[in-house]
């Protein structure tokens, strides 16, 4: 029986106390009210899949901390969530964008992409007269824009509705005023805006367009850029919302919506209409030219190469230096141990970001630390650190050693401590010498614990983007015909951040996150297949 209580305290977390009980309430309240506010902003933007999906999870939440009993899930439930939030979530969402051709030139819907097209597809329509205008508000509400021509000194008034404000020259018998030179003044039924007042609406007047006739698009229409003048455009293209055709006015060439592309395009001679288009799905499209676009697969070779030998040169490398500074430290006769330990954490302690720019400035091939003082006896013969292919990659190398090697002095430090002294001591009175004692029985020990960590390490350093983009910006880049730009040290993931965010030939998001599944799916394996190994050594132990 009193075995069956304590089960029931732990897994229930006792009897709540008041204050508890108010403070759970009080707490998800206010998580409701803001999950409530969330839902009203999705539905109100129609998305609903959203809406549905944060409902059920805070119902989940709620239906977790009100109830009695679950304690280890009280415990989970906001692990899990920011798991889900952080990490699933972006894993999924990447993997949807890598079936689509998302980037700068697509990166919106069909809807958004037609209003661009169409608000960019305005001309001036040639010798049509320009207007100081004045803005006014007639007794319905509605803007309406008085246009005073210059050069025939008549005015013209009309409102976005042409059916019930068309454009038409007013006159005195419209209770039009004008001053001394023309201008107009007032206009009965009409209230003129002053600055001010047209300042505070600017950004309404300026989208604005008053038809000049019944049909907007074939008409024309009066648009103002700083709602002070004004001049008659036109469209540069007509839309047929029933076949999703777009016709361009100065040739009449037809351009039909083709969603297998996200473009306007033209069925004869694939012309594209504008280069903006809309986010399609395009199936395994990006994975294919991954491998298949000679531009991509000739230098893909080499970049997965680099990153190999870049990660595991990394890793082996702080995993040496790191061991044996600690192997040389843990010796509790050394006066000093602690300042000594202090002094290798140090470059763990500053931001990696600011130890990267500090060795770019001393690995300056010209005016450089290293170069005209460490290594000065080379004379003109300096070392072109960010120039070379084989300086550059070793200066990135080193580099990381310097970043890297205090954590693994570190977690060395830490594992050399756990081992017992019994075993070295009786390995030592057995005739062992220092050496045998370090390879036959403190690093097999070692090794157990730190297996993990190391390849925990290489999956960091696979996708180690600050070691080499703060360096070396992934350089030097030595062909300059390539679409998306090489370097020579560049690694899998700065090659996805530059077709990702590439100037020249405009961003790829769809095929970044293609390459990023593929690394993530490289990474998991490796990760999965070297701690399958790492069973081998808890044997050997």
């Amino acid at each position: 029986m009193r075995t069956r209580n304590k089960n029931f305290e732990l897994y229930s977390g006792g009897t709540p106390s008041l204050r508890g009980t108010l403070a759970k309430i009080f707490i998800l309240g206010i998580v409701d009210a803001g999950v409530g506010f969330v839902l009203m902003i999705l539905f109100g933007k129609q998305k609903y899949g959203f809406a549905i999906f944060f409902g059920i999870v805070a119902l989940v939440i709620n239906w977790i901390y009100l109830r009695r009993g679950g304690l280890p899930a009280k415990y989970l439930a906001p692990g899990v969530l920011l798991l889900l939030a952080f990490q699933v979530y972006v894993v999924v969402y990447s993997g949807y964008i890598s079936f689509t051709n998302y980037g700068s030139f697509h990166n919106g819907s069909y809807t958004e992409t037609l209003d661009a097209i169409q608000q960019a597809a305005v001309e001036p329509i040639e010798g049509a007269a320009e207007y100081e205008i004045k803005v006014t508000k007639s007794k319905d509400g509605s803007i309406q824009f008085v246009a005073f021509d210059v050069n025939t000194k008549k005015v013209y008034m009309g409102g976005e509705n042409y059916a019930k404000h068309p454009w038409h020259e007013v006159t005195a018998a419209e209770g039009l005023v004008v001053n001394a030179d023309g201008y107009p003044e007032a206009i009965t039924g009409q209230t003129f805006l002053n600055d001010n007042q047209v300042n505070d609406l600017a950004s309404t007047i300026t989208k604005i367009k008053i038809p000049l006739g019944p049909n907007l698009s074939t008409d024309g229409f009066i648009a103002t850029a700083d709602a002070f003048f004004a001049q008659q455009n036109r469209f540069s293209y007509i839309y047929d919302e029933k076949t999703r055709v777009m016709t361009r006015l100065s040739d009449d060439k037809k351009f039909i919506a083709d969603d297998k592309v996200g473009f306007f395009k033209n069925v004869d001679d694939g012309e594209l209409l504008s280069e903006v288009g809309w986010q399609v799905r395009i199936g395994w499209k990006n994975y294919a030219k991954i491998f298949g676009d000679k531009e991509l697969r000739g230098p893909l070779s080499g970049i997965i190469l680099w990153t190999i030998l870049f990660a595991f040169g990394s890793v082996l490398s702080t995993f040496i230096l790191g061991l044996a500074l600690a192997l040389v430290f843990n010796d509790q006769r050394i006066k000093g141990l602690r300042v000594y330990r202090a002094i290798f954490i140090l470059p763990y302690a500053f931001p990696a970001f600011l130890s990267a720019y500090v060795w770019k400035g001393m690995l300056n091939t010209q005016n450089g630390f290293i170069n005209n003082t460490i290594l000065s006896f080379m004379g003109d013969n300096k070392i072109q650190w960010f120039e070379q292919q084989g300086a550059a990659r070793a200066a990135v190398l080193l580099v990381n050693l310097w970043l890297g090697f205090p954590y693994m002095f570190l977690i060395c430090t830490g594992a050399l401590q756990a081992i017992p002294n019994d075993l070295t001591e009786a390995a030592s009175i057995d005739g062992a010498s220092a050496w045998k004692i370090i390879r036959l029985i403190k690093l097999p020990l070692l090794l157990i614990s730190l297996a993990p960590l190391l390849i925990a390490s290489f999956a960091y350093n696979f996708n180690n983007f600050g070691a080499i983009y703060l360096l070396t910006g992934g350089g030097p880049f030595l062909d300059q015909t390539l679409k998306v730009s090489v370097g020579a040290t560049d690694i899998l993931i700065t090659f996805v951040y530059r077709i990702a965010f590439s100037g020249s030939i405009g961003a790829d998001y769809g095929l970044a996150s293609a390459f990023s599944v593929l690394i993530f799916m490289l990474i998991g394996s490796i990760s999965f297949f070297s701690f399958k190994r790492t069973r081998g050594l808890e044997e050997l132990a």
